[in-house]
């Protein structure tokens, strides 16, 4: 079980005005998983019409920081130490779903993945892969 709400997240993204700008939502989220949805838009695509690299890392960073509250509870200050994301297919403009899984929770570091779908293509192979780690402040 979660140990925090669909409804706190909301709570906390009204202040972080990039997920507000790009309308990110919660689907899910569970001890260790997320599940978000970044709604299409003209803003995030690039040109040749696909979504850009930036919006897919944001997504990403996102859904970590999610799964991360997810298992530790509300801990606002848990922050990235490292991103890294392969782009595997050009995305068309649609909604991009990315689904993060905690795959070692410790005491100061937890370390995921974040697969990035299209729901425009609904095949469910993956446009990007990203693994992150996040650092989680002692006094949690």
């Amino acid at each position: 079980m979660a140990k925090i709400t669909v409804e706190d997240i909301a709570e906390i993204a009204k202040e972080l005005k990039w997920v507000t700008l790009l309308g990110i939502t919660v689907e899910k989220v569970g001890e260790g998983m997320s599940r978000l949805r970044l709604p299409a838009s003209e803003e995030v695509l690039r040109p040749g019409g696909t979504i850009s690299g930036p919006t897919m890392m944001t997504l990403a960073d996102f859904a970590m920081y999610v799964a991360v509250l997810g298992a530790i509870g509300r801990v606002e200050m848990a922050l990235t130490t490292n991103l890294s994301i392969n782009f595997l297919r050009p995305p068309p403009p649609g909604d991009l779903i990315g689904d993060c899984r905690l795959l070692k929770l410790g005491k100061r570091l937890a370390y995921g993945e974040v697969l990035i779908t299209s729901a425009a293509v609904g095949d469910g192979e993956p446009v990007a892969h990203s693994t992150l780690t996040y650092s989680i402040p002692p006094e949690r």
